[in-house]
């Protein structure tokens, strides 16, 4: 396929997709921030209209799309200002999945797959523990061979669990190692139906408030030996290769919230008067604007080529560490921007740019700290510090 039909494609798609969001989800985003969490309705609402899992092989009943159709799903569901969703959808569509594709058995696979492209599962996965986050090697939820047969038992607590209310299937990571270090972590497929699993409370974010974002509990949970993901103690290898598609992802959404920030705010400062005339005629206005802009399209010509390479298989850590930095930050300063540019009515939860800077914070947070982005990439070319 070319470039040109790619386009052509992507923007035919990228059409229903926002006739669905226009219908599905726009009119709803007040109600999910106000109950903390997106109906699963939803969510098979989504798989009926064939944009979860998009770039999942058809073998598996997906359609087996380019990753960058998973990403005009992100982008239109951003400009409806639903961040918590979209972070969601992410972490469904483009980490539990691809996870599942790369390092799933055959069995696994045709179990697990048809039900989140349809919606009917919500997928999640569970890394992040009260005393582990960007330091996956920390963590302390362990997984000891069960007396009774070749399955394990799990134990241990995870928090900050995106999809943690709705979620059906949980990629848990767990020590079959008890020793510290990456060496002993394990991925488990585990069924939140499970007898011993239990999710905590809905923690109450600063914001992406839609987002069901969950502690985790596991007490002596049974889990099959064919739960298995991957090899054992291969789970840290996994959890690695798998996050530069995370990153990128992040570091798109963040572009795409830029955008929508940038746009707002050009809208009220050509309406907005002060001193006489439009904030739009002020030269710290069109200054300030107009450096934003610039900074904007070199993040959406950098995001692009990241996209293509992970469409490629070409995509290396580096790249998606550079993407998740510049771009989360870039987020962060055209939200702040475009509420300073509203004044006081920035500030004011009514407006969609107040939304979307309380949910941009995280961003440089998630999928790892953009101190530990800045770490990987000076070990590029400088090599490790210790």
């Amino acid at each position: 396929m070319t470039r040109d039909e790619l386009g052509e494609q992507l923007e035919d798609f990228r059409s229903s997709v926002r006739r669905f969001v226009s219908a599905e989800v726009a009119p709803h985003t007040e109600k999910w921030e106000r109950d903390g969490i997106v109906p699963l309705e939803v969510w098979r609402g989504f798989g009926d209209a064939g944009l979860l899992c998009v770039d999942v092989p058809e073998t598996y009943g997906g359609v087996g799309a380019d990753v960058r159709f998973s990403n005009v799903v992100l982008e239109e569901v951003t400009r409806a200002n639903a961040g918590g969703l979209c972070s969601g959808l992410m972490v469904h569509s483009d980490i539990v999945a691809p996870y599942l594709v790369n390092h799933g058995t055959e069995e696994q696979k045709h179990l697990w797959l048809p039900r989140l492209i349809a919606g009917e599962c919500v997928g999640a996965i569970a890394m992040t523990e009260p005393s582990a986050g960007s330091d996956l090697k920390a963590i302390r939820t362990q997984a000891r061979p069960d007396g009774d047969g070749d399955g394990w038992r799990v134990s241990g607590q995870k928090t900050f669990i995106t999809n943690g209310q709705n979620a059906g299937l949980v990629i848990t990571a767990a020590r079959t190692d008890p020793g510290p270090g990456a060496r002993g972590i394990s991925l488990f497929l585990v069924d939140s139906s499970s007898p011993g699993y239990q999710r905590g409370r809905n923690l109450e974010k600063v914001g992406q408030h839609m987002a069901d974002t969950s502690e985790l509990f596991y007490e002596d949970v049974a889990v099959p030996a064919e739960a298995l993901l991957g090899t054992e103690g291969g789970g840290f290898a996994i959890l690695m290769g798998e996050l530069p598609r995370e990153r990128t992802m992040i570091a798109a959404f963040a572009q795409a919230a830029a955008e929508v920030a940038f746009d707002w705010t050009v809208a009220y400062v050509r309406e907005r008067e002060a001193f006489g005339k439009p904030l739009a005629a002020l030269q710290n206005t069109r200054f300030k604007l107009a450096e934003l802009r610039t900074e904007l399209d070199i993040g959406r010509t950098y995001i692009d080529h990241c996209l293509e390479e992970l469409a490629a298989g070409r995509l290396d850590a580096t790249q998606a560490a550079k993407a998740k930095y510049w771009l989360t930050e870039l987020q962060g300063r055209a939200c702040e921007l475009g509420v300073q540019l509203h004044g006081g009515y920035g500030y004011m939860a009514e407006y969609p740019i107040a939304r979307a800077w309380a949910d941009a914070r995280v961003q440089r947070i998630y999928g790892g700290a953009n101190e530990v982005m800045l770490e990987l990439v000076a070990r590029s070319f400088l090599g490790r510090a210790d």
